[in-house]
């Protein structure tokens, strides 16, 4: 009789030892901290063609225990089911928060560019900042039947592409970017607008050309009016557009090499073959030579009224210009800067 109580403890003891290993395994799996960084939250990205396995060499530097992990993944079906996105996890999160939140809806990030010279250079700004790499995006501004359904070609691609910030899913497509980014240029082209270009001659999209050249010729805001009505005045005269910017894009578009710092025009530099060289070629260039912000934009829609055909910077009021409505009063102008480039030894 003995001999069986003591069985019977013993069994008792195994049971609750058991049961108890059994909870501490069980709220150690599910509903224990689990996290190891000290910032209060970590963001993971899960891509595509991402597995199980990519996902656990990602949170092996958030997480003590990926074992534990990937017990509870399994145990809620996670494993065989990730999804692509940008997620958070907040410090102190259980492996059954962790997986709720990995299940969630990817994050939205805010995507911002500006001021890109290239539209190679915008897919690599984006690319920093959504999922999709940079050739992905690049295929995607480029693809040739979005072009031509849209009336667009390679050199004025980028056109479309306004400077701001716009909320996106971090795991959203090439093409779902592009799109949206074709709609909100679409957007911003108000019957207003579009009328004021088009009293100017302008289509939307050579509006954007023009303010290119306007955003690289001045960096004052309050000057871009004045600027933009003088090359509104070039070709109401029928004269070439003459822009030195367009001059410096062309020779590094030829040598490709975006690299090239160019402070000063040469003479030799105005006979570049290019379809972007305005002092060879009439009218606007194919596409814009940079990406103009807004003000650069609404400064061509409303341009300074005046009778000024000429303009070069002014030395004695930096970033600022001097205007001129007759030749002989830009000679002087151009005399005064050229003789301060050359006291400050500026030759290229």
């Amino acid at each position: 009789m003995k001999y069986r109580k003591k069985i019977l403890s013993l069994m008792v003891l195994l049971g609750l030892f058991f049961g108890a290993y059994f909870v501490y395994q069980f709220y150690k799996t599910f509903f224990w901290d689990n996290t190891k960084f000290e910032e209060k939250v970590a963001f993971v990205h899960v891509y595509e063609d991402d597995s199980f396995d990519d996902l656990l060499d990602k949170l092996s530097p958030l997480l003590n225990s990926t074992n534990d992990f990937t017990a509870a993944a399994v145990k809620k079906g996670y494993n065989t089911r990730i999804k692509s996105g940008k997620f958070v996890i907040k410090k102190g999160s259980s492996n059954n928060d962790v997986v709720n939140s990995l299940r969630s809806k990817s994050l939205i990030v805010r995507v911002t560019f500006n001021n890109q010279e290239r539209i190679q250079n915008l897919a690599g700004r984006i690319a920093q900042q959504i999922a999709p790499d940079s050739l992905t995006l690049l295929n995607a501004f480029l693809d040739p039947i979005f072009l031509k359904e849209n009336r667009l070609n390679e050199a004025n691609a980028m056109s479309i592409y306004l400077p701001n910030s716009y909320d996106f899913f971090w795991n959203t497509t090439a093409e779902n970017f592009r799109d949206k980014m074709w709609s909100s240029f679409n957007k911003f082209w108000t019957s207003e607008r579009i009328e004021k270009a088009k009293k100017l001659g302008f289509k939307p999209k050579e509006v954007i050309y023009l303010a290119a050249i306007v955003q690289k010729e001045t960096v004052k805001d309050d000057e871009r009016q004045r600027v933009a009505g003088v090359y509104v005045n070039r070709l109401k005269r029928r004269m070439k557009l003459q822009a030195d910017p367009t001059i410096i894009y062309a020779i590094k578009h030829k040598t490709e090499n975006f690299d090239t710092v160019i402070k000063r025009v040469l003479y030799k530099d105005l006979k570049v073959k290019s379809p972007f060289n305005t002092y060879k070629n009439k009218g606007l260039p194919p596409g814009p030579i940079t990406m103009p912000d807004i003000s650069s934009i609404q400064a061509v829609l409303n341009p300074e009224k005046h009778n000024y055909i000429y303009f070069v910077a002014d030395p004695s009021n930096p970033g600022y210009h001097l205007f001129a409505s007759i030749g002989r009063q830009h000679n002087k102008n151009e005399k005064k800067y050229t003789n301060w480039l050359d006291k400050q030894r500026v030759y290229r």
